[in-house]
């Protein structure tokens, strides 16, 4: 039994069902809940997102509430938490650091430097599995492999229990004012953010919690999940996700009773979680390179003019654009544009992955760099149990079939907006005659595009 720990609250912004903060506080007379803002990764940097810190801060405006609730506070500080936690252990007088784990290459290198540091001054360091349904561990083939093909992993997956969520056991925080606060602390209002949009997800278990009480409305996810124009086709718990305001094993539980079994397409989606989660832990190279290696070498253009169209939303296919305004203004884009948009970057313009990899974690306030990793190698056929690469998506054909009406089309590009759906699905065809003078013609000619595309995955495969 410790007399004093720390916690620091990384990707858990929550009290409620906290692996790592649970066993703190079983294990500890007193827990001292800790977040550090890591300049790394709060501050300029090459892969940071103004909606995902928005989200971030505030979950954690709700993390202080949910800690003033259970008779605690929430210490923030501004810094690298190798270099705080010197400090932090000497003048809290904690024996142990409490963390839950993550699996990303830069995750496990930072746990390392700080498992270093916390052994150097000392103290004990513990690192708990809570991120996902079953850590990587536990989801191996009878050989000790990992999976590389879903439908398997899934099947394997599935047969293990999911373990309950848990409640907050009985705490006592340290509350008392630190030295160090008064030069390395810092307030979430010291954060200057931009007016939100109306459509960009709210952090915050308390918005989490609203989702998951309407829970009945999820049993059709099925038959809605592909459609972008309705606001309630998909549950927008992947940021939540992300910052942890719930855990997973939370909504798993919350929606099964609701949902009937674990093979329902909604619950699927938490094992596609897993299932990147583990790749990325596995196989750290996709970070960078392709899941399969005869890809890395395919000569991806590099036309800055056509990638920045993408990026704007002014290809000339609706559909596309409209689901790249969608992130560009909210931060957040609905799966099937996510897919669309990813298969016309790679398929039809042929641009690398890794550009649209890396836009979409400066703009997605659900950022993952496991989920956002793996689902770029999907689309662009590199990864593992990724799309073939001869099966590419028709942009027109997905827009006839999942915006009929063209309601998402209209929603987000208003320039089209006195176009009929009738005439915007031959747009293709007749966006020369049609007047618009605000919006593109499409760039390029899909069908012949996609086929050069094929002919190059073609020849690359075979090396």
């Amino acid at each position: 039994m410790y007399t004093a720990s720390i916690f620091l609250f990384r990707r858990d912004l929550r009290l409620f069902d906290n692996a790592g903060l649970h066993q703190a506080l079983h294990r500890s007379n007193t827990v001292w809940p800790i977040f550090c803002f890591d300049p790394q990764q709060v501050e300029e940097h090459p892969y940071r997102s103004l909606p995902a810190l928005r989200f971030m801060l505030e979950s954690l405006a709700d993390l202080q509430l949910q800690l003033v609730e259970a008779s605690g506070r929430l210490l923030l500080f501004r810094g690298q938490p190798q270099d705080l936690l010197p400090q932090l252990l000497q003048q809290s007088g904690a024996q142990a650091v409490f963390v839950n784990r993550d699996f990303t290459p830069f995750s496990q290198q930072r746990d390392a430097e700080l498992e270093k540091v916390v052994k150097q001054q000392g103290g004990a360091w513990h690192s708990v599995d809570d991120l996902l349904l079953h850590p990587p561990e536990n989801t191996r083939k009878a050989d000790g492999k990992p999976y590389t093909v879903f439908t398997p992993f899934y099947r394997n997956a599935v047969r293990l229990t999911v373990p309950p969520p848990k409640p907050l056991p009985k705490a006592q925080w340290g509350t008392s004012v630190l030295p160090i606060e008064s030069n390395r602390g810092c307030d979430l209002m010291s954060f200057q953010m931009e007016a939100r949009h109306p459509e960009t997800p709210t952090g915050g278990r308390s918005a989490a919690l609203a989702i998951l009480v309407k829970a009945s409305r999820f049993t059709n996810y099925g038959e809605k999940r592909d459609f972008p124009a309705l606001s309630q086709g998909t549950t927008r718990l992947s940021a939540h996700h992300k910052f942890g305001t719930v855990s997973v094993r939370e909504v798993f539980h919350h929606l099964l009773p609701t949902l009937g079994s674990s093979d329902h397409p909604l619950l699927r989606q938490l094992y596609w979680r897993d299932f990147f989660t583990q790749i990325a832990f596995h196989f750290p190279k996709v970070f960078g390179n392709a899941f399969q290696s005869s890809y890395n070498e395919l000569p991806w253009s590099t036309d800055e003019q056509r990638f920045s169209d993408w990026c704007e939303g002014q290809t000339g296919f609706p559909i596309v654009d409209a689901g790249m305004r969608e992130l560009n203004n909210t931060g957040y884009m609905h799966n099937r544009a996510r897919m669309i948009v990813a298969s016309f970057l790679t398929k039809d313009l042929h641009i690398d992955w890794r550009w649209g990899e890396r836009y979409f974690a400066q703009r997605l306030v659900d950022y993952d760099p496991c989920v956002n990793n793996g689902s770029w190698q999907w689309a662009a056929s590199t990864g593992c149990d990724a799309q073939p690469y001869f099966r590419i998506f028709n942009p027109w054909l997905q827009q006839k079939r999942f915006d009929i009406q063209c309601e998402y089309i209209h929603r987000w590009i208003p320039e089209l907006r006195g176009i009929s759906p009738t005439r915007l699905h031959r747009w293709d065809k007749e966006a020369d005659s049609l007047g618009v003078q605000d919006y593109p013609a499409p760039m390029v000619e899909h069908s012949q595009v996609s086929q050069q595309a094929k002919e190059l995955f073609v020849k690359y495969a075979r090396r």
